[in-house]
């Protein structure tokens, strides 16, 4: 499943540099596929959409830090367990229960993020 950041989140920023997809964005600021990845093609994203890969999308949360869920791999491939929950000192980057993604999805994203 994909991580998401609770609203328990300070601000403090200490997950976006760490985060391998470049899914982690201040709240307020779009994103976009091709920040951070190898994506220069359209992208297909999770809600059917498919996107030019510099296209902004709108952000997921307005008031506090927030991860992209169609860039989010939890870290698969690159490291052991998700470099934003390892770092965040108030513990708000959690398992997101409405995404539940199996380890091969995972790796297939990160693969289609990365080629």
């Amino acid at each position: 499943m994909a991580i998401k950041i609770t609203d328990e989140c300070i601000n403090c920023g200490a997950c976006e540099p760490e985060c391998p997809n470049n899914a982690i964005y201040e709240g307020g600021v779009e994103w976009n596929m091709q920040e951070g990845t190898n994506v220069t093609e359209p992208y297909l994203l999770e809600t059917g959409k498919k996107v030019n890969p510099d296209e902004a999308q709108k952000p997921v949360e307005d008031d506090y830090y927030y991860i992209a869920p169609d860039k989010c791999t939890e870290c698969r491939g690159f490291h052991e367990e998700p470099q934003c929950a390892a770092v965040c000192p108030v513990d708000c980057c959690v398992p997101d229960e409405d995404r539940v993604e199996s380890i091969e999805t995972l790796l297939a994203r990160k693969d289609s993020l990365h080629l």
